[in-house]
């Protein structure tokens, strides 16, 4: 369990449940003392009803958003982070007041319900208990998607539910004397901080589905320089919901909530006395909780202006900057956009209907080199979509890639005006073009796995003589050789999965039958096993091997899938290397990352002449960034620590080069796309 994502959700588990608690709490002790003939069974049976009410309403949440758009999701995500932001805002501010005088009000309430009758008590149970599991069933099921995780905050907040079961049952027997007003001051606090988050990261999602504006308009990016994976970083982003890339209307919301809320709730003292309701069938304590709602929602309403306003200035409004209305053209099942109108120079956004049966990609082309200067990729059928576009004094034609249909095209036309910057146009990759690139792979891969082949057979001999020291040496040399081929994973597919498969996912974990491989035979060698007993395992590992090599030549190397990988090698070091994920006792994280380094260059490298033809500077850039890389490595490895004991600089600094380097990568599958035929 990740606790920086568990934390807040356990504090709303503890308040909700406490809340709760108390009031389960109050209504048995209130019917034991008013009528101690009548049995609780309807307290319980408004309880269990409320629970199955707020797990059911957490469920209606998730497939409610599961059945939506990509940009729905966005827009859900938003509106329940920012309803979220109210009630949980109320909350705070209720249950700080209500601490003392909440006893009193629910006896006089238990008394109705008594003389009304069975149904009422199960009644009043059932109201009081479903408000607050409602409550922390929306503000869990929120922070569960900002934290993008699946158990760690439903697991948070079941500890904070079992502890404020642990008190309630504590006070009930009167084991326990807790000040609550202090107790619900303190983590009141400590949840505003949190609800900040969760407002930010609601204008955020509103902010990607176009509902809000500014979402380049960027406040801060620190993404270089502060690593990610770490256990601080990822402590502040779980608890406070900031990221390294944050936009100013999200930044200035976040900070207005924090002060403007903060101040009231501390500078508010808790009432010294709470009179019990004189008239409980007149006065329902619904008064209250809609004044604390209408204050958490105002206070909501004042944060959102005064983040807009503020970032409604920071944003450049210059008319020559902005783009202008371009014309509507349609794709049809024959044509492409034969109803477009002659263009005019600089930026347009034009308006594009798929009226066709298919699912279609649209471009705006470079009639003399079919270079792409702007497209909408996976136009789906019946939809419609803005594509912007900076066009210079040149001929164009717009292209439909369709899927399960021909490609057309729509007449060329010259736009007129005067001159406009336009953006580099990226003419499209062939796979001829590809075709020399994935042979010398494949040649490479060849040889790699020779190599691979022999180390692993020295692997198993020192295993089998017994020498652990030289079996650990054969282990590193194989282990980082098979990494020096990452651009070839995706097909080797099962095959590749038998040689260096982790134990994350499988059923049984490191003890799942189908843990085998490299990771397998590092944790006997480095976690003490008898070698006798890995001995099965290391020749299992040269038969796999050899399989590997044997069905080399029918291994289908995707040209895109080449493409993709030099990017995502290193997304995969920084995923599962320097995290020390796939880390099963060797220590050997910084020299993998320089043998995934040392194949992304082969890769680079043989990438070079086709990427240089389409972005003259991105190859001598991703050389630098390489070689900062290095570098960073070369320091970390000389160091001698593992990447979980490698003192902060060293970590901050592999990160930071790592990162940089993987978004240097990032625009070569859109250089090298290849164009569906």
């Amino acid at each position: 369990m990740t606790w920086s994502v568990a934390l807040p959700n356990l504090l709303v588990g503890l308040r909700e449940g406490l809340e709760a608690g108390l009031v389960v709490t109050i209504l048995i002790g209130a019917v034991r003392r008013l009528a101690p003939w009548r049995s609780v069974v309807g307290v319980w049976l408004g309880v269990v009803a409320a629970v199955v009410v707020s797990l059911s309403f957490g469920a209606v949440l998730t497939f409610t958003q599961a059945k939506l758009s990509p940009v729905a999701q966005e827009i859900f995500g938003g509106v329940t982070s920012l309803v979220t932001v109210v009630l949980v805002t109320s909350m705070v501010f209720w249950m700080r007041r209500a601490a003392r005088g909440l006893s009193g009000d629910l006896r006089e309430r238990v008394g109705g319900a008594l003389a009304a009758g069975g149904a009422a008590l199960v009644l009043t149970a059932f109201v009081a208990v479903a408000r607050e599991g409602l409550e922390a069933a929306l503000f869990v099921w929120t922070n569960a998607q900002a934290a993008g995780s699946s158990t760690s905050p439903l697991l948070g907040a079941l500890i904070g539910l079992l502890l404020a079961s642990g008190l309630c049952l504590g006070l009930y027997r009167q084991v326990l004397k807790v000040n609550l007003s202090r107790l619900f001051t303190v983590t009141g606090a400590v949840l505003v901080v949190i609800v900040a988050g969760v407002l930010a990261y609601g204008i955020t999602d509103l902010q990607d589905a176009g509902v809000l504006p500014g979402l380049n308009v960027v406040a801060f990016d620190i993404s270089a320089q502060v690593p990610t994976g770490t256990w601080w970083t990822e402590t502040i982003r779980g608890v406070t919901n900031l990221n390294n890339r944050m936009s100013q209307l999200s930044v200035v919301a976040y900070l207005t909530y924090l002060v403007v809320v903060l101040t009231l709730f501390l500078r508010r003292k808790p009432s010294t006395a709470h009179a019990p309701l004189a008239d409980p069938a007149a006065a329902v304590a619904t008064r209250p909780r809609r004044r604390r709602l209408v204050v958490a929602g105002a206070t909501v309403l004042i944060v959102l202006p005064v983040a807009g306003a503020v970032t409604w200035v920071a944003i450049d409004h210059r008319s020559a900057a902005t783009p202008v209305a371009g014309d509507a053209v349609t794709v049809t099942d024959t044509s492409c956009a034969d109803d477009w109108v002659d263009p005019a120079t600089g930026a347009t956004v034009y308006t594009v209907s798929n009226t066709s049966s298919h699912a279609v990609d649209v471009e705006i082309v470079l009639t003399a080199s079919n270079a792409v200067v702007a497209e909408i990729e996976v136009l789906g059928p019946g939809t419609t979509r803005n594509l912007p576009a900076m066009l210079g004094s040149a001929a164009y034609h717009w292209t439909c890639v369709y899927a399960g249909a021909a490609t057309t095209t729509s007449p060329s036309r010259t736009a007129v005006g005067p001159p406009a910057a336009v953006a580099a146009a990226i003419v499209p990759a062939t796979e001829a073009e590809l075709a020399p690139v994935l042979a010398e792979y494949r040649a490479y891969v060849d040889r790699q796995l020779d190599l691979l082949n022999q180390q692993v057979q020295a692997l198993n001999r020192a295993v089998s003589g017994g020498d652990r020291a030289a079996a650990k040496n054969s282990w590193r040399s194989a282990y980082l050789t098979y990494h020096r081929i990452g651009a070839a994973y995706d097909a080797f597919g099962d095959a590749g999965a038998a040689v260096d498969g982790l134990a994350t996912g499988l059923p049984a974990g490191v003890r799942d039958p189908g843990f085998v491989g490299f990771h397998r035979i590092e944790m006997d060698l480095w976690g003490g096993r008898s070698l006798s007993a890995t001995v099965d395992e290391t020749g299992a590992m040269v038969a796999a091997v050899k399989a590997l090599y044997a069905q080399l030549p029918s291994f289908t190397f995707d040209p895109g899938d080449v493409t993709t990988r030099a990017h995502e090698i290193v997304e995969d070091t920084i995923r599962f290397v320097l995290t020390s994920e796939s880390d099963y006792g060797s220590g050997s994280g910084y020299p993998t990352a320089q043998a995934d380094l040392a194949g992304d260059r082969v890769l680079v490298d043989l990438l070079a002449p086709l990427l240089s033809v389409r972005d003259r500077t991105l190859v001598a850039a991703i050389h630098q960034d390489m070689d900062v890389l290095q570098h960073a490595l070369a320091t970390a490895v000389t160091s001698g620590s593992s990447v979980a004991d490698a003192p902060p600089a060293i970590r901050q600094l592999v990160n930071a080069a790592t990162s940089q380097l993987a978004e240097t990568l990032a625009p070569i599958p859109d250089l090298l796309e290849i164009r569906a035929q």
